[in-house]
This record gives C-alpha cells, sequence and structure tokens, in this order.
C-alpha cells in the first residue's frame, strides 16, 4: 500500500524541520541584539564586528584553518595514493586492506581519540616526541581523513573505462605518462572532492581536537565549547554559524565535484 504523496511530503518537511531547526535558531539569534534571554530584541550585526576584534576568536581561526589545510594536504596525498593503489593493483591482503580502511569511518570518535592521546603520550615518554599542541591535531586528523578521501577516490576511479588507459598505452604511453596525462586529469574531481571532505572533517572536528590538543592550539570549536561553560550567547551563536557557513560551502563543493562524470 502506498501513502499519498502529500503525507510524504509532510513526513519529510517534519523531518527536515526537526534536522535543521535547531541551526536555524543559532543563525537567527546571532543576529539578536539582546546579549542575555531568549527572547528577540531587534536585529543587529554587532556580534559579528566584535569577532572581527576577538583576539582568542581570531587566533582560533588562525589555528582551526592552519589545521584543516596542512591535515587536508597530507591526507589528500596520502589517502589518493591508497585509493588508487586499491583500485588499480592487486597484492596479497587488498581485500582485507579494503575492509579495514572502513574502520576509521565507523569507529566512535571518542574511542579514535582516546586511543591517539595514548599513543602521543607513549612516545613522549618513551622518544621525548610529540609534545601535545598543533602538530599532534595534525597527525590525528590526518588518521581519521586519509579513509574518508581514499574511498572517494577508490569510487572516482571505479567509475573510469579501463580502454582509455589502455589506448595510452597502445600510442605508446609508459605508466608514468599515462597516469599524469590520462588517469589523473579524469580523476582529479574525485580527488578534489575527497580533499573538501577531509577539510570539511578538520574544520568541525571537536573530540579527536579537544583530546589532542596543547596550549596555544585551541580551534575554534573548542573555542565555543569553553565559552558555553558561561553561557550561551550571541557571539558564540555569531561564531557557530560562520563555522556552519564554512562547512555548507565546502560540503556543497564535494557534492558538484562528485556529481562531475569521468569524461
Amino acid at each position: 500500500m502506498k501513502l499519498p504523496s502529500k503525507s510524504l511530503c509532510g513526513v519529510a518537511a517534519l523531518l527536515y524541520a526537526f534536522l535543521y531547526a535547531p541551526i536555524a535558531v543559532v543563525v537567527l539569534f546571532s543576529f539578536n541584539a539582546g546579549r542575555h534571554g531568549a527572547g528577540w530584541q531587534g536585529f543587529t550585526m554587532e556580534w559579528y564586528r566584535s569577532l572581527a576584534e576577538n583576539r582568542l576568536a581570531l587566533e582560533a581561526a588562525r589555528n582551526t584553518v592552519a589545521l584543516a589545510l596542512c591535515s587536508t594536504l597530507i591526507a589528500t596525498v596520502l589517502g589518493t595514493m591508497l585509493g588508487y593503489a586499491l583500485s588499480r593493483y592487486d597484492f596479497p591482503g587488498r581485500r582485507w586492506l579494503s575492509r579495514f580502511l572502513q574502520v576509521p569511518v565507523f569507529i566512535p570518535d571518542i574511542v579514535l581519540a582516546v586511543s591517539l592521546l595514548l599513543f602521543f603520550s607513549v612516545l613522549r615518554q618513551r622518544l621525548g616526541l610529540f609534545q601535545l599542541g598543533l602538530a599532534t591535531m595534525i597527525v590525528a586528523h590526518v588518521t581519521f581523513q586519509i579513509p574518508f578521501v581514499a574511498i572517494v577516490v577508490r569510487s572516482r576511479l571505479a567509475g573510469l573505462d579501463p580502454a582509455l588507459e589502455e589506448a595510452a598505452h597502445d600510442l605508446g604511453a609508459n605508466a608514468w605518462q599515462t597516469f599524469w596525462r590520462v588517469t589523473f586529469p579524469l580523476m582529479a574531481p574525485g580527488v578534489a572532492a575527497g580533499a573538501m571532505l577531509a577539510f570539511t572533517l578538520s574544520l568541525d572536528d571537536f573530540v579527536v581536537s579537544f583530546f589532542t590538543s596543547g596550549p596555544g592550539s585551541t580551534t575554534l570549536p573548542i573555542l565555543i565549547y569553553s565559552s558555553v561553560k558561561r553561557g550561551i550567547t550571541p557571539d558564540i551563536n555569531a561564531l557557530s554559524s560562520l563555522i556552519v557557513l564554512a562547512s555548507l560551502l565546502a560540503t556543497v563543493s564535494v557534492m558538484l565535484l562528485q556529481r562531475k562524470r569521468p569524461g
């Protein structure tokens, strides 16, 4: 028995309202003139202007962007290599490696965060390496970003016609020339989509960042968490709204890049 289309639309509307209403409230109250209370007291851009003068917020923003860019660059290179190897080469343990690639995707963030903290603590005690700070956060973010990049790149490669690479070999191109002139241009949208996904994950991450951070490495999610303990104010809403906007732009970019079909 099929449900009426109007009923399905109503259910879908309720589900979307449930998912996005809290975000909409945060964005709305970031323009509220009242600093305290839930009542609307007028429209203002003051809280966004004050963020530009907030030293802690600016420092956290720099740390967040630096962390996301560095970890995304490393994860994109390593994830692309891993995805290409899993898609184009047959080697012992390939099937098991493909399955284990899914583990960091499904493992709870808190488990990964505690494991990384323990790992860094052991290295610091035994070898004097990895003092908690931006460096440990970059390593931690690369750890959970690589599987996402590899999965996206491998999916892109699975949709490519092998005949194109075979034709390049038949025309005299070696393996290196075939990769750079045929394979890589075709897989580039997948690489870019994986990079944008990794960047978004790093930008929004709190749990792993919180456990692996050190002095002077506060990011925006950590700053918001520490500020909320003193009460939710419009400047926190404004900061959260900017993070939502950045995440939305990155997510839309990923969707557009993934929609590009191999030519």
